[in-house]
């Protein structure tokens, strides 16, 4: 480790020293349950300094408490010999700083969708009547699977802005709305004006202001228009660059007055150069954007082991675009040791309940869930146990009673890994925004499901072909449900229904992925494509199974 910091703080062992200043941020290990994250800790001399210390404090307080895909999670916090610190999820990929440098952005609708993850983030952060105040690349994290993530809020600065101060960093000023500059109460609108400054350099690869001095940098903040040129040079579309023009208005009232006109925007825009399909059916009412439904019960199923637990499912609102790239591989389906695998191409599909525009790169997945024969090799090569329950003689049935861990250990084995959970939603329900992995109608024949009359349990993982999906992968509807690898917090029913079945206790800030697809225990109604449900990693059902992607 470097910079001569600790080597533990509580029950974090410090590994790796990243980066920082007034604060140090570290890669740690939580030594209770094994999970890699982030550490900040805050430096002696700003552990010194009272209004330091506070708004450190402050921040963690604040934004432990924030839920939301597009925001980086922070799973604890505390003081240990007087420095406060607090725990992050540990993000793998670049900031949006380093992504505009190395022009790892994607074309013009890509850089959208980064836009509208961001725009989603911070009317979440303002509905928490919280202003961020420090809007800037380097504080947009794009991890490997192209999703943002904003992290380090403003609220809680480590040091002020001064103007006398020797060797200031010329980042934020480029960001500051003119009331700031003034002196005047932060509001909602300096995030919006920041957000305004920070799109047009994703669409353009350069700051519309520049400037040798802070001075002459506040001076074209307060007093000259802002050159929209370099946007119309950059191809950039007229809604587009009236959305940046208005945004970055002189005056606050000028501006947008919530960011949900913002993404209303942005998803007109977006949704202008996605395919139109014809009229899909849809199960929820038009408009409705709620949660939709929570199952609190547990079933103890005596004989079978434990059923299919809803704990915290809900109606998924659009998931944020993806901005990966991948080459196009050359053949549409290809063997492996484990199972044949079907090519699903790059490009973009309508996701979530209302059918909003997403891209992936082109990946592989797996035509069937992962078969017990399969798992079996994996055991005997890894010299594992069998799962509990396992049946040697159904050798072509999806195994279950796995953790996700397993379930990515068998994946590294196999030279595979999970699917993102942009990537198992596109598998299976295609491009056009189907319900079903077949379609719209709900047939529950298709699929073994608890409403199919002739479903018995489970059943092999290559039956059901009459409910394939476009990529002719089966049982992506029905049967067992998968393990996709997506971390998600859970809701608090989710934590204290899972309390009655799992010893220890589990708790919010331990890792949750989710699964996805229904099963043969639940009715068709559960499977809908784009619906999801979270479950503690160490959780293992005998109607949960996996199948694996690969990226070609």
């Amino acid at each position: 480790m470097a910079v001569g910091g600790p080597e533990r703080i509580g029950k974090y062992e410090l590994l790796k020293f990243l980066g920082g200043g007034m604060s140090h941020v570290y890669r740690a290990r939580d030594t209770v349950i094994d999970r890699i994250v982030a550490v900040k800790i805050l430096t002696e001399q700003g552990s010194a300094d009272p209004d330091a210390k506070a708004r450190f404090l402050q921040e963690a307080r604040i934004t432990s408490g924030f839920a939301h895909d597009n925001i980086i999670r922070i799973h604890d916090y505390g003081e240990e010999n007087g420095r406060p610190f607090m725990v992050m999820e540990f993000l793998t990929g670049s900031d949006l700083r380093d992504a505009i440098r190395s022009n790892q952005t994607g074309d013009l609708k890509r850089r959208l969708g980064i836009a509208l993850q961001i725009a989603r983030a911070l009317e979440f952060v303002h509905s928490k009547n919280v202003v961020h105040r420090d809007i800037k690349p380097e504080n947009v994290h794009i991890d490997p699977s192209g999703r943002a993530r904003l992290m380090d809020f403003g609220i809680a600065k480590s040091h002020d802005l001064s103007l006398t101060k020797a060797g200031l960093a010329l980042g934020t000023p480029y960001y500051m709305a003119p009331e700031q500059i003034l002196g005047q109460p932060p509001t909602r609108q300096v995030d919006i004006y920041a957000y305004g400054v920070l799109l047009f350099e994703l669409l353009t690869g350069q700051k519309p202001v520049t400037g040798d001095t802070v001075e002459r940098l506040f001076y074209m903040i307060l007093h000259e228009p802002l050159n929209l040129q370099p946007l119309v040079d950059a191809g950039v579309s007229q809604p587009v660059i009236d959305l940046v023009s208005r945004c970055t208005a002189k005056k606050p009232e000028d501006r947008f007055q919530s960011f949900g006109e913002v993404i209303a925007l942005l998803q007109g825009i977006l949704r202008e150069e996605a395919p139109h399909p014809a009229a899909p059916v849809s199960p929820a009412a038009p408009g409705s954007n709620k949660l939709l439904w929570v199952v609190a019960a547990v079933v103890l199923l005596a004989a079978a082991g434990f059923g299919w637990y809803f704990f915290g499912r809900t109606k998924l609102a659009p998931p944020p675009p993806v901005v990966t790239e991948g080459k196009q591989p050359p053949a549409p389906i290809i063997s492996t040791s484990t199972g044949e695998m079907h090519l699903v191409p790059a490009g973009s599909f309508l996701s979530g309940r209302e059918s909003q525009p997403a891209d992936t790169g082109a990946f592989y997945m797996d035509r069937t869930e992962v078969t017990n024969a399969a798992y079996r090799q994996f055991c005997s090569a890894r010299k594992r146990p069998l799962p509990p329950g396992f049946t040697a003689a159904k050798p072509d049935d999806p195994v279950v009673n796995i953790t996700i861990v397993d379930a990515q250990e068998f994946a590294k084995w196999a030279g595979k890994r999970l699917p993102a959970a942009l990537e198992w939603e596109k598998a299976a329900r295609g491009t056009d925004g189907r319900i079903y992995s077949w379609g719209n109608e709900a047939d529950p024949a298709r699929a073994n499901v608890r409403d199919n009359p002739n479903s018995h349990g489970i059943m092999p993982a290559d039956s059901f072909a009459a409910g394939v999906s476009p990529y002719q992968l089966v049982n992506m509807t029905g049967n067992v449900a998968e393990f996709v690898d997506e971390l998600q917090t859970p809701s608090a029913a989710a934590v204290s229904n899972f309390a009655r079945v799992l010893t220890p206790p589990p708790a919010a800030n331990e890792p949750w992925y989710t699964i996805r697809g229904g099963a043969f225990d639940r009715p068709l109604s559960d499977a809908v494509a784009y619906e999801w449900m979270s479950v503690p990693a160490r959780f293992a059902a005998p109607d949960i199974g996996f199948r694996c992607a690969k990226t070609p």
